[in-house]
């Protein structure tokens, strides 16, 4: 009988000390957010090597409104949903758009980006829009499961497809002459033809209209509820704004220029 009484005491404890540090267990444990750093200026990493950008930003501030210390996970993006399934992470703040297919598998908050998928094509190339590129024998780069992709399969049938883990990848693949377009966000489109201005053109204005937001595991109502009050306080409070002018300043007046809509608002 002592043997087993001292066997339940060690499980009580046990489970009162998981209930305490166990990252995903209750409201005051570690808030473990899963993100891709290769994707400035959103997920990235500055000059020593510490998390920076504006989801990191985001990350930083949802943590101390929850007053729960924050641990950044870096993964590839591909590893992001099922890293969140299986609750090695507790969300998402990776750029990632909130589409159908992925709220099968997992919940989103409220949007907090509004953007949409632009065109990165050979500087000289004739193709003037996205239609362009449903003529015969077009090669397309796109990343891999990202919604590039989704859409190209689903809108340029007869294209080829050129897929590749690393958007620089696709940027070089256009550069060199060798794919027709690179389908991406507009905002990486704007950068990557800026860092290519003798090779490439940018197509801004997007031909689909997307939203990033944060991705929750499913059944998790308590926590979702909890990030979108963060994100309606952070938007009221001036918050993306704030990010905005401080990582995004050239962008945004680009695309006010252009009369498109700025991606944080």
């Amino acid at each position: 009988m002592p043997r087993l009484i001292a066997a339940l005491l060690c499980c009580l404890l046990a489970c009162c000390s998981k209930s305490k540090t166990d990252p995903g267990g209750g409201s005051g444990g570690t808030l473990r957010i899963g993100m891709e750093l290769t994707y400035p200026p959103f997920e990235t990493k500055d000059n020593a090597g510490n998390p920076d950008g504006v989801g990191v930003k985001i990350a930083e501030a949802l943590a101390k409104e929850l007053g729960r210390p924050l641990k950044i996970v870096p993964m590839d993006f591909a590893g992001l949903i099922p890293a969140l399934k299986s609750g090695s992470i507790d969300l998402v703040i990776s750029s990632m758009t909130a589409t159908d297919e992925r709220r099968k598998s997992i919940d989103f908050s409220e949007p907090y980006a509004f953007t949409g998928l632009a065109v990165l094509a050979p500087k000289n190339s004739p193709i003037t829009s996205v239609e362009d590129l449903k003529a015969p024998g077009k090669k397309i780069a796109v990343k891999a499961t990202t919604t590039g992709e989704t859409w190209s399969e689903a809108n340029l049938p007869d294209a080829k497809r050129i897929a590749f883990g690393e958007e620089t990848a696709c940027v070089q693949e256009v550069a060199q002459g060798r794919a027709d377009a690179f389908l991406y966000d507009q905002l990486s489109i704007y950068r990557y033809q800026k860092m290519n201005p003798d090779t490439t053109k940018a197509l801004l204005r997007p031909f689909v209209e997307e939203s990033w937001a944060v991705g929750i595991a499913k059944g998790n109502d308590d926590l979702k509820g909890k990030v979108n009050a963060f994100i309606e306080h952070f938007r009221k409070d001036g918050g993306f704004d704030k990010l905005g002018s401080q990582y995004l300043s050239e962008e945004k007046k680009t695309l006010e220029q252009m009369g498109i809509p700025f991606i944080l608002r």
